[in-house]
């Protein structure tokens, strides 16, 4: 482990969410609002310390694998730990558990929250909410590769680390050109939807954060009904772009390159939309009863698939109410998630496909046992290290899944609850079905509980391994 090259990065994680802390307190200075100076001081502090850490570059800056996997892991938990302070400071959210978990529910993108009265919030702190999902959906160290001089192989490690799917790739042969690529698209996209929102009549700062929100597949909402409130235009713009920030953004970079044909040849994007429009359609048909009309319906329909495949999060309608087929396909999108390379979590689509892909495989081996099959995605074979991941990935994310509901489930909540509620936080969703459906929160549950999925919550960010390399000993030995 270098790990002076470890503290380097701690200290530079820590001063950028010092100065990004910073924008919330012009949110306080245009609304006269009294939380701005903790902000301001805690941002101040934040960046201070992190200046003085990051001051003295370290001899030795190669990092390897397992330096980027703890690096990428300790590196969320800072920004989380420092990231909660400001709402305990002002005494908004008073207990550091209940902080903690709004602040990892932010910065993963997940969107769950303990808070029953989103409104009783200062201006502040509601934009430090949603602006936690934007810093998060890319990744803070992505933002990072960006200002510091790393090895490029070692960039790559941490670039790994954080960035979701099976597999990651450059777009340009430097990972530093890479990140900057992949947040100048990030920006022009959420500059975008906040423009169109504001033409299509939001407020400034509902427009912002909602933003925010979709552009990092968040799903903190500044209004108790969530986007309920919304007009039908604004929803759909919603709808349309919490969808684009669900695909995978190599696709944006082949559009860019002009190059249409493989951007749309893509099998992982097209399993997506083509999932999105199936499940879009099945709601619609099974709650056209529920609405006045078949629009409203498809609306309805579209913004919760949308927002539940891309682990967005936002609601339109307490869909807790729909019938049992609607429920259950958006607990199956639940777990589909996204695509890999996008802002969204869950498996991955692309995961999924591979899976699928193993099985066929399997089956062709069994009934043609001297045949020679490999298993190919968007024209290029997947490696067997690609595969055991996934196998793996797999196993970890049942065995986690299945004791994080049995740990949650001393606190006395029904099966629907618990179950829904672990797949909200692991998947980084935001909201499940019975106690912590979308007019729900997640205060009910206890501080072990809460705790338990904080856990959940940064593992389904980091996908898993980097978060469990930490307890492993041998992570912190020495490199000899």
């Amino acid at each position: 482990m270098n790990y002076p090259m470890i503290r380097y990065i701690l200290s530079w994680v820590l001063k950028v969410e010092g100065a990004l802390m910073f924008l919330p307190c012009l949110a306080a200075l245009i609304y006269g609002e009294q939380e701005g100076f903790w902000y301001l001081f805690w941002a101040a502090l934040c960046f201070a310390l992190g200046f003085a850490g990051s001051f003295r570059k370290p001899e030795n800056t190669e990092i390897y694998r397992k330096d980027g996997f703890a690096a990428a892991a300790l590196a969320w938990v800072v920004l989380s730990l420092f990231g909660a302070v400001p709402f305990v400071l002002t005494g908004e959210i008073p207990s550091f558990v209940d902080a903690l978990f709004e602040i990892v529910s932010g910065f993963t993108t997940t969107g769950s929250s303990i808070l029953s009265d989103v409104e009783a919030l200062s201006h502040v702190s509601l934009f430090w909410r949603s602006f936690s999902h934007w810093i998060g959906g890319m990744g803070v160290l992505v933002f990072i590769l960006m200002l510091i001089p790393v090895r490029n192989g070692s960039s790559m490690y941490l670039m790994r680390a954080e960035s979701p799917g099976p597999s990651v790739s450059k777009f340009v042969p430097r990972v530093r050109n890479t990140a900057i690529l992949l947040y100048k698209m990030y920006i022009a996209m959420t500059v975008l939807e906040i423009v169109l929102l504001l033409l299509a009549g939001m407020q400034g700062f509902d427009a912002l954060c909602i933003s925010f929100g979709s552009a990092g597949t968040g799903g903190f909402a500044v209004l108790n009904s969530g986007c309920a409130a919304y007009t039908a235009l604004q929803q759909w713009i919603i709808t349309a772009f919490v969808i684009l920030f669900g695909v995978n953004f190599t696709f944006y970079y082949l559009l860019l390159c002009k190059k249409a044909g493989a951007a749309f040849g893509m099998q992982e994007v097209r399993a997506y939309l083509l999932i999105i429009a199936v499940s879009a359609g099945l709601i619609t048909w099974n709650i056209s009863g529920m609405y006045g009309s078949f629009s409203e319906s498809l609306r309805q329909a579209s913004f919760q698939v949308g927002s539940i495949i891309t682990t967005t999060g936002y609601a339109t309608t307490d869909f807790n109410l729909w019938p049992e087929l609607s429920k259950y396909i958006l607990v199956m999108l639940m777990f589909i998630g996204s695509c890999a390379g996008s802002t969204g979590g869950g498996i991955k689509v692309s995961r999924i496909l591979i899976l699928l892909k193993t099985v066929r495989k399997e089956l062709q081996s069994i009934a043609h046992p001297r045949s020679i099959k490999k298993i190919r995605m968007d024209g290029h074979t997947v490696e067997h290290e690609t595969l055991r991941s996934i196998n793996v990935f797999f196993i970890v994310y049942t065995v986690i899944f299945a004791v994080s509901v049995l740990i949650i489930s001393f606190d006395g909540f029904s099966f629907e609850t618990n179950f829904t509620a672990v797949a909200a936080t692991l998947n980084n969703i935001g909201p499940g079905l019975g106690d912590v459906g979308p007019m729900s929160n997640f205060g009910i549950y206890g501080p072990v509980s809460k705790l338990v999925m904080v856990f959940d919550m940064l593992a389904g960010r980091l996908e898993i391994f980097p978060l469990l390399l930490l307890f492993c000993p041998s992570t912190w030995k020495r490199r000899g």
